[in-house]
């Protein structure tokens, strides 16, 4: 997302209900990332907050400002964390500004939402301690890229092909290589950037792609066009559902 773009709102509620595999991903980014337990950390991209609770396990001692674009999903996760321990707030990460700096960062599943990754990372730098760590992953290289020529096949169809007329989708997979040029311009160092396939059988195969893989699109359509567009993608998928992610992952620090 640019700066000034409409944010994409998204049915939180499923999605929460859904995402066990988007934890289990983010579980794993947090198992990178060194706390002592008192620390300040900035949630960049909270979703519905199942992530920050993660996080906020790990901080006895500390508390978390948690961020997202999505109206919806701001909601949810101000509703699900305890207001004492965590600052929830509806913000675009590109022209995120916190009154003071955090000692790090975690993101999951968010950065490929995002356009101007160069921006993105100059502010993240910004919102750091001096010797703060960013640990995230996002959708990168090849990522879901068998799910979307599919979809590309049902867009083209006759009653789906005016809704989505010029239109590349919102996605930004970037390499790892760039990722980490970007990192470095931004001025962090200690950078590592890795990416990694992984699959995933969810196990509500039509909720999932509603809410998960397919919202973007469906946003596009009229509501009445919307149940027979996720249908002839899942129909092409087939079964059972397997979606194919190629996660990017990022280290790096600010200098002390």
């Amino acid at each position: 997302m640019s700066a000034g773009a409409r944010p994409r709102d998204w049915d939180a509620g499923t999605y929460d209900r859904v995402s066990d595999p988007m934890v289990v991903l983010g579980a794993e980014v947090l198992a990178r990332l060194p706390l002592r337990g008192d620390e300040t950390v900035l949630d960049a991209g909270c979703g519905s907050g199942r992530v920050t609770q993660l996080l906020l396990d790990r901080l006895p001692r500390g508390r978390v400002v948690a961020v997202d674009a999505a109206p919806s999903m701001v909601a949810l996760a101000r509703e699900a964390l305890p207001a004492e321990r965590v600052a929830v707030s509806q913000a675009d990460l590109v022209a995120l500004e916190l009154p003071e700096p955090v000692d790090a960062i975690l993101s999951t599943a968010t950065f490929h939402w995002i356009a101007d990754h160069d921006r993105l990372f100059a502010g993240l730098h910004a919102a750091l301690c001096p010797g703060g760590r960013i640990e995230a992953q996002c959708g990168g290289g090849a990522n879901v890229e068998r799910l979307h020529a599919v979809a590309r096949e049902v867009q083209g169809e006759a009653a789906f092909a005016p809704s989505f007329a010029g239109w590349a989708g919102p996605w930004n997979f970037a390499s790892a290589k760039a990722t980490a040029t970007r990192l470095e311009r931004a001025g962090f160092t200690e950078v590592r950037t890795w990416l990694e396939p992984r699959e995933v059988l969810p196990e509500d195969p039509c909720g999932y792609l509603e809410s998960i893989c397919l919202g973007s699109h469906l946003e596009r359509l009229p509501a009445e066009l919307r149940d027979a567009f996720v249908d002839g993608v899942r129909a092409r998928l087939g079964d059972p559902l397997r979606i194919d992610y190629v996660r990017l992952n990022l280290s790096a620090q600010r200098p002390a």
